[in-house]
C-alpha cells in the first residue's frame, strides 16, 4: 500500500480492519475508504469485483467493533434471494476473523417460519432480505421495536430495483424506516447505472461515489464452425463450440434469455458433452432445493459449467468463474455488462466473455452491443425519472394500517420523503386512501372492500383479522400463475414450477422438460403437477414464465446506425456483410432519422414491412393498429408477424402509401378504440388490482386458481367501466397498458425521432424481410380479407375446372 493510501486508511479505517486487509494481502480501494468516511447517504458506482459489497458493510464492521449493539444494526436488501445466501457466506469470513460475536441471518420467502417468528422479537445484528420481505416485516406491530435501533441500510444492485415497481415498494419501505430510525444511513451499490445523479435523486438524495472502473473486459464473439440460422433464438447451432469453450475453462456461466431456452440449450450441451463434464442448470422455475444444490456445487468447485437465466445475473460472487458465454443477443447493454462481470470476480483482472448470436439478425445486434460496451455507453429508459406507482402506494397504505392506526397527514408527509413519490399530490394520496378504505364509488356498497375506518382522527383496519390476508398478498410481482411440479408418490421431490396455462393443456402421458430432464405428466392433484422421469420420450417444452426481453432503445439505435452505415460493416462477419449488401441492391437500407417501409408481392398476397426498431411489444401493437387501419381502408389484411426490429403484414390488396397509416394522431386514436374493450386492458387491470390490494389470490386456508382470479377480475373491470369509468384503478390501468403491455410510448418516440417515411417497392421478398417470414408467433386477422381470399381461391379453382359459367 502507498504512503498516501496508508495515511488515508489510518484516518477512517479501524486498525483491526486494516490488519484484516493486510492479512488477506489486499489493499483497500479508495471507494471503500469513501464509504467508511461518509456521513450521509451514498450511491456507490463500482465495477463487479471491485469490492463494492464489502465496501457497503465496512462501516457496519467498524461500528460493531466499537462495542455490542442491541438489536438490528444493518439491513441488507437485494433483488434476489440467492444474493442473500451468497452475502451471508462471504460476510461470515471477515466477521469471524475480526472476532465479532454477532448474528448474520436472512429473511426471505425461503426462511423457516420458526426463524421468522424469532426475528420479530430478537432480530440479529445484520439481517439480509428482499423488498417483499422488508414490506412484510414493516407491516407488523413490532416494527418499531425491530427497526428502532437500525443504523444502516445497504441496498445491492439498486439499478435492478429502480427499473420496476419493486423499487417503488423499497423506497416506500425506506421512508418508513427513516421514520422509525431517524439518522439512518443508506448505501446503495451498483456497477451498471447509466445516469447515477438521477438514481441518487430517486433514492431521495445521495452522494455519488464512482470507483475506478478497472481493466476493460476481454469480450468478443465466440468463433463458431457454422453461421447462425436465419431465425430462432436457441443458439443450438453453436452447442459444440460452447462445449469446447467450457472444456478449456475452469468454470463457465452460460447465460440465456429465457427459462425455456435454458432447458433446451442445457439439453443441446449434454448431447455433445462427450467428456461427461459436470454441468448444472439454474433458473427461476426450478425448485429452491435444486437451485441451492447447483449454487453449492459451484461454490465447491464441483461443476464445470452452469446454464442460467437472470437468476444468476446479479452480484453473486463465484470467484472461480473465468468465462461467461452469452447465448443469443443480450437485448440490453446493461444486462450484458452485468453478466460479463460474473467472470473473474476480482478488481484487478479483466472479465472474459464470449457472445453467441442465435440468428443472422442477432449478429448485428451483438456487434452493436460489443461496441457499446467498449464505449461505456449504457442503455436504460431512465426509469429513475418515472413517478412512483399509485397501486404500490395503495398497498403501502394497507400495510401501514396492518402495523397499527395511522394519521393521514403524517403518512402523507412520510411518503413524500420517498424519492419516487416526492412529487405525489395530496389529491392523489387521498384518492388512494379513499380506495383502500372504501373500494371507491362503485364498490363502496360491498362490505369486503370496506377495509379502513377512521376513529379519533386515526385510520384503523376495520377488521384486524384482515391483516393476515393482506400480508399474504403483498408484493409487486404479478407473474403468470404457476403450479408446483413434484415427482409422483408420497413425499415426491419438488422439481420446480410450470405455468398454469401450460399444465391445463397436458394429458396423462405427455412429456416435457423440467430441470434438464424429460418427465411424464401423471396427474394434477391438490394444485400440484405430479410427474415421473421418462428420458426415452421426446418432450414438449414447458411454457415457463419470466420476462419477455425486448431490445432496449439505446441498443436499437446502435443497430439501426450500424445497418445504415456500410462504412462500418467491417466489424461484421462476411456472411452478414453480404446479406446487407444484397438488401441494398434489391431495396433500401434502414437509416437513422427515417422509418423505412417496404412493399412487395409474395404469391398472390401483398406484404408491407415497417422497420421500426421499436422492440417486440411495440411492434406487436403497431401490427394490430396498422391492420385495423388497413381493414377500415378495405385492403383486406390477413395477418402480421412482429420482431424486435420490424413488423410484416400480409394482405389481399397492397398498401400504395404507408405514410397515412403511420400518422401518430390516427394511431393514438386507433389505440384508444382498440384498447377500450380489449383483453390487454383486462390483463393490465388484473395486475394493477392485485398490487393495489383489490384482488387477493391467497387467503388463509385457500388459494384461487388463475382462472378463478381472472374471472373475478374481469367482472370487476366490466362493472367499473359501466358505473365508475374514472375509478382510480381504471386510470392506473390505462397508464400501465400504454407504458408496459402495448409499449405505445416507444411507437410515438420512434415516429418523433424518425418523421421521414421512406417507402421502397421491392420486386420480391427482401433479405431483411426473409427472416421475418420464418418467425414464430404469427397473428391472423379474421376480417373481410380472409373472406375475400376464400372467394378468390374459389374462383381460381372453378376456373381450373372449367366451371366459369356457373360462377
Amino acid at each position: 500500500m502507498s504512503e498516501a493510501a496508508q495515511a488515508a486508511s489510518a484516518e477512517v479505517m479501524p486498525r483491526e480492519i486494516a490488519a484484516w486487509f493486510a492479512a488477506q494481502h489486499w489493499q483497500p480501494h479508495p471507494h471503500q475508504l469513501d464509504l467508511l468516511a461518509a456521513q450521509g447517504d451514498v450511491l456507490l458506482m463500482a465495477p463487479t469485483g471491485g469490492g463494492k459489497t464489502l465496501a457497503g458493510f465496512l462501516p457496519t464492521l467498524a461500528q460493531l467493533l466499537q462495542g455490542p449493539h442491541e438489536g438490528l444494526h444493518t439491513l441488507y436488501v437485494s433483488p434476489l434471494k440467492a444474493l442473500t445466501h451468497d452475502i451471508a457466506r462471504n460476510l461470515s469470513r471477515p466477521v469471524a476473523d475480526l472476532g465479532l460475536s454477532i448474528r448474520i441471518e436472512d429473511r426471505t420467502g425461503d426462511t423457516s417460519q420458526t426463524r421468522r417468528a424469532r426475528q420479530r422479537v430478537d432480530p440479529p445484528e445484520i439481517l439480509l432480505t428482499t423488498p417483499e420481505s422488508l414490506a412484510l416485516m414493516l407491516s407488523y406491530p413490532e416494527a418499531p421495536k425491530i427497526f428502532g435501533a437500525l443504523k444502516r441500510v445497504v441496498i445491492d444492485e439498486i439499478h435492478a430495483l429502480a427499473e420496476s415497481k419493486r423499487g417503488d415498494q423499497l423506497m416506500l419501505g425506506l421512508a418508513r424506516l427513516r421514520s422509525l430510525a431517524p439518522g439512518l444511513q443508506v448505501a446503495a451499490l451498483s456497477a451498471t447505472v447509466e445516469n447515477p445523479p438521477a438514481l441518487a435523486r430517486w433514492m431521495g438524495g445521495a452522494r455519488v461515489v464512482e470507483a475506478d472502473p478497472g481493466p476493460p473486459p476481454d469480450i468478443a464473439m465466440l468463433d463458431v464452425a457454422r453461421p447462425p440460422p436465419w431465425s430462432g433464438g436457441g443458439g443450438r447451432h453453436a452447442a459444440q463450440d460452447v462445449m469446447d469453450a467450457i472444456a478449456a475453462a475452469r468454470l463457465t456461466l452460460v447465460f440465456v434469455n429465457t427459462r425455456a431456452q435454458a432447458e433446451l440449450f442445457f439439453q443441446a450441451l449434454w448431447a455433445v458433452n462427450d467428456a461427461n463434464l459436470p454441468i448444472g442448470l439454474h433458473h427461476g422455475s426450478l425448485a429452491r432445493e435444486t437451485r441451492a444444490r447447483v449454487e453449492a456445487a459451484m461454490a465447491a468447485g464441483a461443476l464445470r459449467a452452469v446454464v442460467a437465466t437472470g437468476s444468476l445475473d446479479l452480484g453473486i460472487d463465484w470467484g472461480d468463474v473465468d468465462l461467461v458465454v452469452q447465448v443469443a443477443a443480450p437485448k440490453n447493454i446493461k444486462r450484458l455488462v452485468q453478466r460479463i462481470g460474473r467472470a473473474n470476480h476480482r478488481y484487478d483482472a479483466p472479465s472474459r466473455a464470449r457472445i453467441v448470436p442465435a440468428n443472422r439478425f442477432e449478429v448485428i445486434e451483438c456487434v452493436a452491443a460489443l461496441q457499446a460496451v467498449a464505449a461505456h455507453d449504457l442503455d436504460g429508459e431512465d426509469d429513475a425519472k418515472r413517478p412512483g406507482g399509485l397501486d404500490v402506494l395503495c398497498q403501502q397504505i394497507l400495510l401501514t394500517a396492518c402495523a397499527g392506526p395511522f394519521d393521514a397527514d403524517a403518512l402523507f408527509a412520510e411518503i413524500r420523503t420517498a424519492g419516487p413519490y416526492g412529487g405525489v399530490s395530496r389529491a392523489a394520496f387521498d384518492d388512494c386512501l379513499d380506495f383502500v378504505a372504501t373500494g371507491g364509488y362503485a364498490l363502496r356498497a360491498y362490505d369486503r372492500w370496506q377495509r379502513l375506518v377512521q376513529r379519533d382522527g386515526l385510520w384503523h383496519l376495520r377488521d384486524p383479522r384482515a391483516a393476515r390476508a393482506i400480508r399474504m398478498n403483498i408484493g409487486t410481482i404479478t407473474d403468470t400463475e404457476k403450479l408446483k411440479v413434484r415427482r409422483s408418490g408420497r413425499g415426491g421431490a419438488p422439481l420446480g414450477e410450470v405455468e398454469e396455462a401450460f399444465a391445463a393443456q397436458l394429458s396423462p402421458g405427455d412429456t416435457f422438460l423440467m430441470g434438464g430432464q424429460t418427465v411424464r405428466y401423471d396427474r394434477l392433484r391438490d394444485m400440484v403437477v405430479e410427474v415421473t422421469p421418462n428420458p426415452s420420450r421426446q418432450p414438449k417444452i414447458a411454457v415457463f414464465s419470466g420476462t419477455k426481453l425486448a431490445t432496449s432503445t439505446r441498443l436499437s439505435e446502435r443497430v439501426l446506425a450500424l445497418i445504415g452505415d456500410p462504412g462500418a460493416w467491417d466489424a461484421l462477419p462476411g456472411h452478414t456483410r453480404e446479406w446487407l449488401e444484397l438488401q441494398r441492391e434489391i431495396s433500401v437500407l434502414p437509416q437513422p432519422g427515417t422509418l423505412t417501409c417496404e412493399t412487395f408481392l409474395r404469391g398472390d398476397q401483398a406484404c408491407l414491412v415497417a422497420y421500426s426498431f421499436a422492440g417486440r411489444n411495440a411492434n406487436q401493437t403497431l401490427g394490430l393498429l396498422l391492420t385495423r387501419r388497413m381493414e377500415q381502408a378495405g385492403l383486406g389484411p390477413l395477418g402480421f408477424i412482429a420482431s424486435d426490429y420490424a413488423v410484416l403484414i400480409w394482405s389481399v390488396d397492397p398498401v400504395d402509401d404507408p405514410a397515412p397509416f403511420l400518422a401518430p394522431d390516427s394511431l393514438r386514436e386507433g389505440l384508444a378504440d382498440w384498447l377500450a374493450g380489449n383483453a390487454v386492458m383486462k390483463r393490465a387491470f388484473r395486475d394493477v388490482a392485485t398490487v393495489a390490494g383489490l384482488l387477493q389470490r391467497n387467503l388463509p386456508g385457500q388459494r384461487k386458481s388463475g382462472r378463478q382470479a381472472t374471472f373475478s377480475s374481469d367482472i370487476i373491470y366490466d362493472t367499473l367501466r359501466r358505473h365508475d369509468p374514472d375509478h382510480l384503478l381504471l386510470r392506473l390501468t390505462r397508464t400501465e397498458a400504454m407504458r408496459g403491455l402495448v409499449d405505445f410510448g416507444r411507437i410515438e418516440q420512434m415516429l418523433a425521432d424518425r418523421p421521414r417515411i421512406v417507402h421502397a417497392r421491392a420486386p420480391h421478398v427482401t433479405p431483411l424481410a426473409a427472416p421475418l417470414l420464418l418467425e414464430a408467433g404469427r397473428v391472423r386477422i379474421e376480417g373481410e380479407g380472409a373472406e375475400r381470399l376464400i372467394e378468390r381461391e374459389a374462383a381460381r379453382l372453378m376456373a381450373e375446372a372449367g366451371l366459369t359459367d356457373l360462377m
